[in-house]
């Protein structure tokens, strides 16, 4: 199975990742485009769903409420503190572009309706995680501290030239608080945009065992798997990621091959 994906530039919303129409059972990914004053109604249906301001700003209705210029940045490269908003299942909503805008929508079914939530750049914390060479920046946008019951998501921006999640990391079996079962999906940005990446996804026993080359606006799932990537020299890599499984956040193993290298 081909677990990589690409999105071509399109006006509207764009599905990518669909339950049932992929390898995920738990996790969905689009991406909404839009130009100055274009509107959009969109319903989450029985999915929780954060919507991640890639570039532009807009503002958001719903239930005689709004939220006001959401987004921060022309480019995720700009910012690296990217302002979202996060809707509950069931929910009716409006987005209007203020200027162009590309929306990274992130989505999981969720049985717990909560509230919609506006997260601003204030709110979201960035981390410096690793060492040359594994080392990226990392964001954590939407997670146990927002609305979310089920999502966890965030950005990274990988030092040029180096890995990111290295030693090979996985959450694919029920060991809490070890490991749960989460799937993950990596969207890629690079600049200049010629650039790319290689991903790596894995098993243990060797039945999966593939290195995808990633260029801009392309993406990779895991459904389980090892995972590990590496940025190439002189670009910036970026890349969204989202998770969604039995619990939310991190509890996950290192390929035990590999792990020795944390404790360097």
């Amino acid at each position: 199975m081909n677990y990589k994906k690409a999105y071509k530039s399109a006006n509207g919303y764009t599905p990518i990742c669909k339950i049932g129409e992929c390898s995920l059972k738990k996790l969905e990914f689009g991406i909404i485009e839009l130009e100055c004053g274009q509107k959009l109604p969109f319903y989450t249906e029985d999915k929780e769903t954060a919507f991640v301001m890639l570039e532009g700003h807009c503002n958001v209705y719903f239930d005689d409420k709004s939220f006001e210029n959401v987004g921060n940045r022309n480019t995720v490269f700009e910012n690296r503190k990217a302002e979202s908003f996060y809707m509950p299942s069931e929910q009716n909503l409006e987005i209007e572009a203020i200027d162009h805008i590309k929306i990274a929508v992130c989505a999981t079914p969720a049985i717990e309706k909560t509230q919609p939530q506006v997260i601003r750049e204030k709110d979201v914390v960035l981390k410096l995680l690793g060492e040359v060479p594994y080392q990226r920046e990392t964001s954590f946008i939407i997670d146990q501290n927002t609305n979310a019951k089920v999502l966890t998501i965030g950005e990274a921006y990988c030092t040029k030239g180096n890995w990111a999640g290295f030693p090979p990391h996985k959450h694919d079996i029920n060991d809490m608080p070890n490991e749960c079962i989460a799937e993950e999906i990596y969207y890629f940005l690079f600049e200049p945009k010629q650039g790319f990446a290689v991903q790596c996804l894995y098993t243990s026993d060797g039945s999966t065992d593939e290195a995808y080359r990633v260029k801009n606006d392309e993406l990779v799932e895991f459904p389980f798997g090892y995972h590990t990537t590496v940025s190439t020299p002189g670009y910036e890599t970026y890349f969204l990621w989202l998770m969604a499984g039995d619990y939310q956040g991190f509890n996950r193993s290192s390929d035990p091959e590999h792990k020795w290298i944390e404790e360097l």
